[in-house]
């Protein structure tokens, strides 16, 4: 269970389903319809997941529960970060696992990955945002050894909500 599986251009699609799917159910409940209707046709277009796709300082993976995609990951490097946190880091900008699949280890099997690809690169450290208010994946990150080290805000339509910046130190 749990096997994990690079993702090409030519899954775009799958890409397309899983992403809008697994941001809907984390954050639709907090959310205006507009708003969420508006940011999931523009974040996840095919257009711009194709472009994501291409971009050689992106990589994303898939996670799947035997047959079944059941979350994906994206990372990035170098300017394909979307802060500039670390230049000697590797950004996780998407982990999402489907309801369906959660607390199952998929999670960890993915930041796993990570810090896998991350030691490859030679990089220092890892780090990604998220929700101040989505406690799960806080302490989910704390439990990981993630530290809270700044935020940044995030726009959904007008509203402006806070993501906490979390880094973790890799040795080397």
């Amino acid at each position: 269970m749990g096997f994990i599986k690079k993702v090409t251009l030519s899954d775009v699609d799958s890409l397309q389903r899983i992403s809008i799917k697994t941001f809907s159910d984390t954050f639709e409940k907090d959310n205006s319809p507009e708003d969420m209707q508006n940011y999931l046709s523009t974040a996840y277009s095919l257009s711009k997941l194709s472009n994501e796709l291409e971009n050689p300082n992106s990589q994303f993976y898939f996670i799947y529960c035997e047959e079944t995609i059941a979350g994906y990951l994206k990372l990035n490097i170098a300017d394909a970060q979307t802060e500039n946190i670390d230049t000697e880091g590797l950004e996780i900008e998407r982990i999402y696992i489907d309801t369906l699949y959660k607390r199952k280890g998929l999670g960890n099997k993915l930041l796993e990955k990570s810090i896998s690809i991350a030691s490859s690169l030679n990089k220092k450290s890892i780090w990604l945002g998220v929700w101040e208010h989505n406690a799960p994946a806080i302490t989910f990150y704390n439990t990981m050894g993630f530290r809270k080290v700044g935020k940044h805000s995030f726009f959904m339509g007008e509203d402006e909500q806070i993501d906490f910046i979390m880094k973790k130190e890799l040795n080397q």
